[in-house]
């Protein structure tokens, strides 16, 4: 076998091996991730999860203060562009938030946001912030009467999200909510409720 066929046979083999490990490497990145190095941590694409927080508030023309406890899920999509991440994330909550001055009492029973995120990676660590729509009920209670509406208002915050375990990661936010305000029939003035929350909470990035 002469010199140059030698030469072209560890030519072919050389590409075919490059190839190869070039495929393997790619079969690594995430469907979702787009200009992102090959080793990096990927935030891009959709998940799915849980939330549990504290919510504090206040109603307008009234001396109650509602809070408590709420739970719900959130869901939402992220696009990246090396450590740049900004997606769109929707989320609804039960709330236990409440408070009673004099005959009056005030409650929050659910409220819900879909916001914006804009945020910049630190490998796994994402810090991030977040503002958008923000929409809930408002229930006033007294001497047996009740009366409900349900408006909608906006929200900012910020929040850390921390990747845990492959596709897992864990979170935490603030949020500043402000529902507007509608004319309640049995406090003969209108009622809006401003609040405070914060909240942990896990996803499952798919």
């Amino acid at each position: 076998m002469s010199k140059t066929t030698i030469a072209a046979l560890a030519a072919v083999a050389s590409m075919a091996l490059i190839g190869t490990a070039q495929a393997a490497d790619f079969s690594y990145r995430s469907p979702y991730t787009v200009n992102q190095p090959l080793n990096a941590y990927s935030w891009a694409g959709p998940y799915l999860g849980g939330n549990l927080g504290y919510g504090w508030g206040s109603v307008q023309n009234s001396a109650t203060s509602p809070n408590g406890v709420f739970g719900g899920v959130q869901a939402g999509y992220n696009w990246q562009n090396g450590p740049l991440v900004f997606g769109l994330e929707g989320d609804i909550q039960a709330s236990a938030a409440d408070d009673t001055f004099a005959p009056w009492k005030f409650s929050n029973p659910w409220f819900g946001t879909v916001r914006g995120r804009l945020g910049y990676a630190f490998n796994n660590v994402l810090v991030y912030g977040t503002g958008g729509l923000a929409f809930g009920a408002l229930r006033a209670e007294t001497f047996g009467l009740s009366e409900s509406h349900t408006n909608a208002g906006w929200t900012v915050g910020v929040g850390a999200e921390f990747g845990i375990y492959q596709n897992w990661t864990a979170k935490v936010e603030y949020l500043y909510v402000d529902l507007s305000s509608s004319n309640f029939s049995i406090t003969a003035a209108p009622n809006s409720y401003q609040f405070g929350l914060i909240r942990a909470g896990v996803n499952y990035h798919f």
